[in-house]
């Protein structure tokens, strides 16, 4: 009996909890939770967490359940993962392993074979569950990386990766996975107040990324989705947010954690535990836009009514934190949805 407990503390899966009801991700054989963690949080284009600090966040997460993390090769977080993970049996025959979902912004099949390569070796493991395309904008973008398309389904083909998808701000581009028989996994921006929805060259509406959405549902696409909370802008109203989303049908609705108290909240939010008017402490949350976002087209400058937004030496926005009033105002006017808050 002894001997049992002495396995059972050491046994590096042994204080996981699993309460969430987890869903089968469209047609794949993949299941994943209502909540899923988005790892560039931690990263160096937000929090910038060191490793060991970055890694606690991750492996407390999926402890406490999540099983769902994405990432992406731009990201840099695959060593913050690595750390998180060690000790997991990462293969297929663990169903309670770590479901892992990345992507990457190149084009050729070259470039895409080395992208997953790289992700292979930095995290150690012989499978990906999910592969996107990271960031795919309208028809001209889609055409470009055809290259990179075909790698995703020949190493699907191979057995290396098991599902392959897109991300996308773009309604059109959300709506034409819905008739690609190869894609198993959509990947769309969406939140109650349209942040960052784009169609085309424009912006795009709610209720056409909601149609979108609903099209690659009827079609057997895994949805999980991105910015709920509209880059943290939409934090202020946590439960409305959430329940949009969750309300949309979708598989998994992936967010941004940099801090235990946010897992706790998110995970008691999968499991029914949160009542209806709660709302997080948010007066300390500031705006921040992320320099490899912003195009500097200046929408936001123009949109400032306290004149905070100026453009830097690199011709960027950025805030002056002096005058910021944190009233969000220019959040909605960004056009690549590079206008965060946390």
């Amino acid at each position: 009996m002894f001997l049992k407990l002495i396995r059972m503390l050491t046994n590096t899966d042994a204080r996981r909890t699993d309460h969430m009801k987890k869903n089968k991700l469209g047609n794949t054989d993949i299941y994943v939770t209502p909540i899923g963690l988005g790892v560039l949080t931690v990263g160096f284009s937000q929090l910038d967490l060191p490793l060991d600090e970055g890694a606690e966040i991750v492996r407390y997460a999926y402890e406490k359940g999540i099983n769902l993390f994405d990432t992406a090769q731009y990201y840099e977080t695959y060593p913050y993962m690595r750390k998180a993970f060690e000790g997991i049996d990462m293969s297929r025959n663990n169903p309670d392993r770590p479901i892992i979902a990345s992507k990457s912004l190149y084009g050729s099949y070259e470039e895409m074979e080395n992208a997953i390569q790289e992700c292979l070796e930095a995290l150690n493991i012989d499978h990906i569950d999910i592969f996107k395309l990271h960031e795919v904008r309208q028809d001209p973008d889609w055409e470009s990386r055809a290259g990179a398309w075909q790698c995703l389904v020949d190493y699907k083909n191979k057995g290396i990766v098991d599902a392959i998808g897109v991300s996308t701000h773009h309604v059109d581009v959300c709506e034409r996975m819905a008739d690609v028989p190869e894609c198993d996994i959509v990947f769309p921006l969406i939140n109650y107040a349209g942040l960052g929805i784009r169609k085309g060259s424009e912006a795009g509406t709610v209720q056409e990324m909601e149609a979108a959405i609903e099209k690659c549902k009827q079609a057997g696409k895994g949805i999980f989705a991105m910015k709920a909370f509209g880059g943290g802008n939409l934090t202020g109203t946590y439960m409305k947010a959430l329940d949009y989303v969750k309300d949309l049908g979708c598989n998994s609705i992936m967010v941004g954690m940099g801090k235990k108290s946010e897992v706790d909240d998110l995970v008691a939010y999968a499991e029914g535990r949160l009542p209806a008017d709660y709302q997080p402490d948010v007066t300390a949350k500031k705006i921040h836009i992320d320099q490899g976002d912003c195009e500097g087209c200046g929408a936001c400058v123009k949109r400032c009514p306290n004149k905070a937004i100026y453009f830097n030496e690199n011709g960027l926005a950025d805030i002056n934190y002096d005058i910021c009033l944190t009233c969000g105002y220019c959040a909605p006017v960004c056009p690549v949805r590079g206008i965060i808050m946390w």
